[in-house]
């Protein structure tokens, strides 16, 4: 028979305890186990609100012929970028042209009807001079001539107007940016203002990018309490792409929309950003990082040095003054890339544990190392 098996229920206990008791605590020269800590110190950290939001063109104008006819010619590459008054479409301009010389003609001919009721109203101011002509006659050359006078300019107007349908045979760009693809082809009628366009511009440098924030939010904005909390804190608007990339340029906020959605209790905000490369398309789901408020007295703790309890509450073990591990509520306000914002759970020079949790515990005794330096022993039995 063994020796464990001669021994007493409790003394066997006792054994056990013994055996495993300090290998959780130490290491197997008996020295205390080494942990990777962070020491923290309080700082102000600009907090910040990411929003969904979509990717608009700063200007954009569908092309719609303004006269009725065939189109003959396209005259743009799609998805080129084209400049203002650049042609884009020709339609077949062969009435236009006839009835431009129609109105001319109307032109020739109310001229020389003025000139010929001016010769008349002249000579009858000559005959009338001379009590040749009555009164009457003289008044009745003058209105004709007159009336000649208001046929030459109704006739002129006409001729400026068949000038401009004319000119609108060629279909030319109001914007300068990107055409998208053509929506007819050689040989189809159009018609003047008709419901779809042949074509869309879209000026995409900048771009807005719309997200919508909640009424309270926008509230302190209007009060000024986000700018007074703000401060000379650094307000860069930053994009996060939907493949998750950070984009390169930064913006700035440009107008908010002056309605609350009564539905979802939201308001619409308008982002500005340069974008020389085009890499922002409209429509693009991306998300905004705008700052709201600064918080001073926080602590940037590492990620991988916050831990969670059985409730889901953010705890963090921290070494105290004698190596003891002490675990510590934390209050976290937000995230921050790598790091935790914490406002509350946390002193000035704590040391927060962030590898080495498997040989961890509360309550022990450890060695802790500072997380960069040459020794890595922790970090490597973490792993």
């Amino acid at each position: 028979m063994t020796v464990f098996a001669r021994l007493p229920f409790g003394a066997l206990s006792l054994c056990f305890l013994a055996l495993t008791g300090p290998v959780f605590a130490q290491q197997g020269d008996g020295q205390p186990t080494p942990v990777t800590v962070v020491t923290l110190e309080p700082g102000t950290v600009t907090l910040t609100a990411t929003l969904p939001g979509r990717v608009a063109a700063s200007a954009l104008a569908e092309v719609r012929p303004q006269v009725n006819g065939i189109i003959t010619e396209r005259l743009f590459q799609e998805g080129a970028h084209v400049d203002v008054n650049d042609p884009l479409f020709r339609i077949d301009s062969a009435t236009y042209e006839a009835a431009l010389q129609q109105s001319r003609a109307s032109v020739a001919q109310a001229e020389a009807q003025l000139r010929a009721a001016e010769r008349d109203a002249g000579r009858l101011e000559e005959l009338q001079a001379r009590n040749v002509a009555s009164q009457q006659a003289l008044d009745d050359a003058k209105a004709a001539r007159d009336s000649a006078a208001a046929a030459l300019e109704l006739a002129r107007a006409q001729m400026n107007a068949a000038q401009i349908e004319l000119s609108r045979t060629t279909i030319r760009a109001r914007l300068s940016g990107r055409i998208g693809l053509s929506q007819t082809s050689q040989g189809e009628l159009v018609t003047a203002s008709q419901a779809q366009p042949l074509a869309v511009i879209r000026a995409i440098d900048p771009v807005y990018v719309d997200v919508t924030q909640s009424a309270a939010d926008l509230l302190r904005w209007r009060r000024g309490e986000t700018e007074r909390a703000l401060a000379d804190a650094d307000r860069t608007v930053r994009l996060t792409l939907a493949d998750g990339s950070v984009y390169e340029h930064t913006g700035r906020l440009q107008a908010a929309e002056p309605n609350v959605d009564p539905q979802t209790g939201v308001v619409t905000l308008r982002m500005q950003f340069e974008n020389p490369q085009t890499l922002l398309l409209p429509g693009m789901y991306v998300q905004v990082e705008m700052p709201v408020d600064v918080a001073e007295n926080v602590f940037l703790v590492p990620q991988e040095g916050v831990v969670r309890d059985r409730r889901g509450r953010p705890t963090a073990w921290v070494v105290n003054a004698d190596g003891v591990i002490e675990e510590r509520p934390l209050s976290i306000l937000q995230d921050r890339e790598s790091d935790w914002v914490v406002d509350d759970g946390l002193s000035a020079g704590d040391r927060v544990v962030v590898a080495g949790f498997q040989k961890t515990a509360p309550g022990a005794t450890f060695a802790p190392e500072e997380r960069g330096t040459s020794n890595t022993t922790a970090d490597a039995a973490s792993e």
